[in-house]
């Protein structure tokens, strides 16, 4: 049987994967072999992203900031800008305010247009609040929205532009590495061989990784479940501000002429299908109704993906220290939309022989924070 042979193969076709793939298509052939029927069928196809400076770790932070210059002026291949406005309300309830002003301390320096509101402050903002309810609120006006689709589209545009070649319903099935190629069989047999592969299946990283003999990074899935409600008659919900509670109770925010919220939840859960849990929806139902004054009785459509994170919460990118030729590029949790234009070139700076590039330096990211390699991992790869 002939084999495909490139001189990288990328495993998943998420937004991680066409966004690495893409950049080193630039410079090498690329393969990229998905699982699934579709591409961007799981986490990357239910996201609700949104693009906002303070969330996250430091390093999200950092990779949110040296994302934003290409998010703002895409390339050529996005068929539109994927930024819109968006800005986003942080409320914090009785006895919590001590603590969101610590918070916004914290993110000041990098998001200096962040400010605090009392509570009716935060009412004017958005009006659905429940007067009373909030002690304090975080107001970030320069926070948008991400068109997802347009994120990955653009991506998957730009890999083939490049000659990366696309293989859907091509889960790996088996791998073994000869005279410094790996060798790769896929669901239904067909066969691929390149001298380096590409981890970035999402919540099934370590699951493929194990196919290839490399010891897991402790890659941890979690379940978050979103679900829609109809807006309250009268209310237009376009310009209202994406608002989520300070310790996690819930968020919504407008789409459309409903309101996509959520529960927040992080149930660990084995890579899958994931479900929604009606008794998360039903507990941010009671939330969202005592913080606010939507009244939702019903849910009108709900789903749920998997955000996946290490011991750190910072992705893991770089070669495994022991597995020849493997290259771990995973572990986005639930900020793989927003941080894509920079962890990919992240990834495509490590892929080479060289450090990062300044401006990503510039932005406060470095290396070894990102590596497979590092302390936080230990009993892991090491």
């Amino acid at each position: 049987m002939d084999r495909h042979r490139f001189d990288v193969l990328v495993i998943g076709g998420g937004v991680a994967g066409v966004s690495l793939g893409c950049e080193i298509a630039e410079t090498r052939s690329v393969g990229l072999l998905e699982m699934e029927s579709t591409l961007a069928y799981h986490t990357t196809g239910r996201s609700a992203a949104v693009f906002v400076e303070s969330l996250g770790s430091g390093v999200i932070r950092a990779l949110t900031r040296a994302a934003k210059p290409v998010l703002l002026d895409p390339p050529d291949t996005f068929a539109s800008p994927p930024l819109s406005p968006l800005p986003m309300l942080t409320v914090a309830a009785a006895g919590r305010g001590d603590e969101l002003r610590e918070y916004h301390a914290e993110v000041l320096e990098h998001v200096p247009d962040a400010v605090l509101l009392d509570g009716p402050g935060a009412v004017r903002q958005n009006p659905l609040l429940a007067p009373g309810h909030t002690e304090l609120a975080m107001y970030e006006p320069g926070a948008m929205e991400i068109d997802v689709h347009a994120v990955h589209q653009g991506y998957l545009r730009g890999l083939r532009r490049r000659g990366g070649v696309v293989h859907t319903s091509s889960g790996v099935v088996r791998a073994v590495r000869e005279h410094g190629v790996w060798r790769v069989t896929v669901r239904g047999g067909a066969e691929f061989e390149a001298p380096v592969v590409v981890d970035a299946a999402g919540a099934w990283a370590d699951e493929v990784a194990g196919v290839f003999g490399a010891r897991p990074v402790g890659l941890r899935p979690l379940r978050r479940s979103i679900f829609t409600v109809r807006a309250p008659e009268g209310v237009v919900p376009a310009g209202l501000p994406l608002t989520a509670d300070f310790d996690s109770a819930f968020y919504f925010k407008p789409e459309g002429e409903q309101f996509l919220c959520s529960p927040v939840e992080e149930v660990p859960h084995v890579p899958a299908d994931v479900r929604p849990d009606e008794l998360e929806i039903a507990r941010a139902l009671d939330a969202l109704n005592e913080a606010t004054v939507l009244k939702a009785r019903s849910v009108r459509s709900q789903w749920a993906g998997l955000r996946s994170f290490v011991a750190d919460r910072a992705p893991v990118v770089g070669f495994d220290p022991e597995c020849e030729g493997f290259f771990w590029f995973a572990g986005q949790g639930g900020y793989g939309i927003q941080i894509a234009p920079a962890l990919a070139r992240c990834g495509a700076a490590l892929f080479g022989e060289g450090g990062l590039p300044p401006e990503l330096s510039a932005a406060g990211l470095d290396a070894a924070a990102l590596s497979p390699a590092r302390p936080s991992l230990e009993g892991q790869l090491t």
